[in-house]
């Protein structure tokens, strides 16, 4: 029986990229963005249907990244010490159940432990199918993580699309049609991890991994430390810009050009996909021209953009968010390549930590930002938000990547 799962199932092989398996995890990461979409699509819906604050609005996203932010970083140190390929489909069965209690939930605190047991579903996926991108890569790091990162950014994507075509005209209760989602996700997980149960990382020895790997990197303790640092003020700005304009963009375009609630979504989509593009072009860039560059090009150039985007007209807002969820999206997927690359013996440690802090920064800066949105206005908080892509400029302070490679 193991000699037939191999041959369906190869071993990755160092110079050999897998792309089954790569379009397997994005696929999944895809179906389970998708469902985690639906939080942030009914926004517009449960705010009017169960009379919520924009704070109420920002504690709900605060709550499923959270329990991401937390969790995913413990989920990748104990995969880092003991692998558990099957934890992959089971952690779906989390976001199932989320699901299904969003759907029917009458009030907010049931919407709050709905999205609870989304975020931990999310908490398992993000840190092991990471590591399945690295062993699946073939050497092709950036390309690799592009191609398990667009999924889940099509998936985000689809949360406008959802409020317009389902959500305006089913309601809540639209919700439940995704639990297919959630079961086709299992299936795929499962086929998943019984590649990844055959790989080499799952017998070989975190001590063996030690020493081939960490000579890798000709960087000191304080630099790679530094490093880490500048990455994590780098997701800040990226991550609590994306969910300024994820979760209040919409009412922007509601309040300052009078558009309808679906008529709004559209225009969300817009910038979600332009988003996806952008996530699948930064990793093969990074490849080619380094990660360093891609890295504060992608973050520090969506400035021009953010800033102009509040006080122009509709055509140049739709133009102006397009271009700035383009070229601010191709860093997420190579911000964590270079971190892996910095500390190659702690592939699920980084994986876990920089998804959570994506989630854990996008949920605080979601919740701070309805915080102010309900003192100030909705127009000042897309002006507040506009000056975080400036923060790329402390890219430039990264090691060169022929540092990082040793």
């Amino acid at each position: 029986m193991a000699r037939s799962d191999t041959q369906t199932a190869p071993i990755a092989s160092p110079s050999t990229t897998v792309y089954p398996i790569l379009f397997a995890i994005s696929i999944v990461h895809l179906l389970n963005d998708s469902m985690q979409s639906t939080v942030s699509a009914l926004f517009p819906i449960i705010k009017d249907s169960m009379n919520l604050t924009f704070s109420q609005i920002g504690l709900i996203a605060f709550a499923m990244n959270i329990t991401a932010s937390m969790l995913q970083p413990v989920v990748g140190i104990y995969s880092d010490i003991r692998p558990r390929p099957y934890i992959l489909p089971f952690g779906v069965c989390f976001t199932l159940l989320g699901i299904i209690a969003l759907s029917v939930a009458p009030n907010f605190l049931i919407v709050v432990l709905a999205v609870i047991a989304m975020g931990i579903g999310s908490a398992i996926f993000h840190p092991e199918s990471s590591r399945v991108a690295y062993l699946a890569s073939g050497g092709r790091r950036g390309l690799s993580q592009s191609i398990f990162q667009v999924g889940g950014n099509i998936g985000s994507s689809l949360g406008p699309i959802m409020t317009a075509l389902i959500f305006v005209h089913l309601g809540q209760f639209g919700v439940i049609w995704f639990t297919i989602a959630a079961v086709a996700a299992i299936a795929i997980q499962y086929y998943v991890a019984k590649w990844y149960s055959i790989q080499p990382v799952i017998t070989r020895s975190i001590k063996k991994t030690k020493t081939t790997e960490t000579s890798k990197t000709g960087l000191s303790r304080s630099q790679v430390i530094w490093a880490i640092v500048i990455l994590v003020f780098l997701v800040f700005s990226k991550h609590v810009y994306i969910s300024s304009i994820s979760s209040y963009y919409t009412f922007f375009l509601i309040d300052k050009f009078g558009m309808t609630v679906q008529h709004a979504q559209w225009f969300l989509f817009a910038f979600l996909a332009a988003s996806a593009a952008g996530t699948f072009i930064g990793g093969p860039l990074s490849d080619r021209f380094g990660r360093r560059n891609i890295i504060w090009l992608s973050i520090l150039g969506t400035a021009p953009f953010s800033l102009l985007l509040p006080h122009v007209s509709l055509v140049y807002v739709t133009l102006l968010s397009i271009c700035a969820g383009f070229v601010l999206s191709s860093a997420f997927s190579i911000i964590v390549v270079y971190a892996q690359e910095l500390l190659p013996n702690k592939i699920g440690l980084i994986s876990g930590l920089f998804f959570g802090l994506a989630f854990g920064l996008g949920g605080l800066g979601s919740a701070v930002m309805g915080k102010v949105a309900d003192q100030t206005s909705i127009d000042f908080i897309m002006n507040l938000s506009a000056y975080l892509p400036l923060l790329g400029i402390l890219a430039i302070f990264l090691p060169k990547d022929k540092e990082v490679s040793g």
